[in-house]
């Protein structure tokens, strides 16, 4: 912080999103075939907590691979960016990952997005603290929707940098992701770009790992799921004969996360009787991974054009930039 640099004051705006019918989510999903819950309603306290454990595993790369990349190549992404830009972070959650790319960048302003206002307003305080004098704003807002940015005037102008970090694109099917994408590029604007990090395939037996460790941490995440569902909407259930279950779907190029019921029960929501059969999977979450060829095909058909990539030595992540030529704008 330079002597003559304006300590910074971190603001949060809360748009109040609606809160979501989590009932109704839960009915259609169980309605589904195979059945299949919104991966949001993993993360309630504790599923947020066990998320952060499983992040610390050893077989859980991802988290670690992209903090490296982040820190090895600030200086060499912050180059491709321009002086005085807006970097907008969706789902900011603890918005620890910005954090080298803003010591890096010149003249930066930060604006967070997050849905959860309580968890925004903590993690954007530690954030400011570490980076008094760069400007920053948090947005309570479900980004997921059509979304307006109450932007402050001086901001307005500035070119806007979009940063979606932790792959997790991935959870969303293709179609949705290419929706995802040209929201952002919408919401942006034109001339924007957009920093994005992507988990690629590799060996199965390690993307396996990954999602089903030793230690039984994603066990304890997707069974918690079942343990909100009784707590939350009262839901007449027995979480333990589920297994848990991570399989790689090379026809996909996904994992497949799954609680798979041991015996039949029936499930109790309100008026509706659910059945599960013994052997009948709840999907649990879906994590696509993308060749980055595969990876910028999908950002095409989103309106968004590769610019610069950054990967790790064994070229298992990466983090795109991506720009919004003339021929991505004629293209969406």
């Amino acid at each position: 912080m330079s002597p003559h640099a304006t300590a910074q004051h971190f603001e949060l705006i809360d748009l109040h999103p609606a809160p979501t019918d989590v009932s109704k989510a839960v009915i259609d999903g169980l309605n589904r075939s195979p059945k299949q819950l919104p991966a949001w309603l993993l993360y309630d306290r504790q599923g947020s907590a066990l998320f952060d454990a499983i992040c610390e595993q050893p077989e859980y790369t991802l988290t670690r691979l992209e903090k490296d990349l982040l820190g090895t190549q600030a200086q060499a992404i912050a180059e491709a960016l321009p002086t005085g830009c807006l970097v907008v972070e969706f789902g900011a959650g603890s918005a620890e990952k910005v954090s080298p790319l803003l010591d890096a960048m010149h003249e930066p302003s930060y604006l967070a997005i997050d849905i959860s206002a309580e968890h925004l307003q903590e993690a954007g305080t530690r954030l400011q603290e570490r980076h008094p004098s760069i400007p920053m704003l948090g947005i309570c807002a479900d980004y997921s929707q059509p979304l307006d940015l109450p932007l402050p005037k001086a901001w307005q102008s500035k070119p806007m940098v979009g940063f979606f970090p932790g792959s997790s694109l991935g959870n969303f099917e293709p179609d949705a992701a290419i929706n995802f994408l040209q929201r952002i590029r919408q919401l942006l604007g034109e001339k924007a770009q957009l920093l994005i990090g992507i988990d690629q395939p590799r060996e199965p037996s390690l993307l396996e790992a990954a999602y089903d460790d030793n230690a039984g941490v994603s066990a304890a995440f997707a069974k918690n799921l079942l343990r909100r569902l009784q707590r939350d909407l009262a839901i007449e259930l027995d979480p333990e004969p589920f297994t848990y279950q991570a399989a790689w779907q090379p026809e996909h190029q996904r994992i497949a996360m799954a609680l798979v019921a041991n015996t039949p029960q029936t499930w109790t929501i309100g008026a509706s009787r659910i059945p599960f059969a013994a052997g009948e999977a709840l999907m649990t979450e879906y994590s696509y991974k993308y060749a980055p060829i595969d990876f910028l095909d999908l950002a095409a058909q989103a309106g968004w054009q590769g610019s610069q990539r950054w990967c790790d030595a064994d070229d298992h992540f990466s983090l795109h930039l991506l720009t919004q030529g003339d021929d991505a704008r004629m293209n969406a």
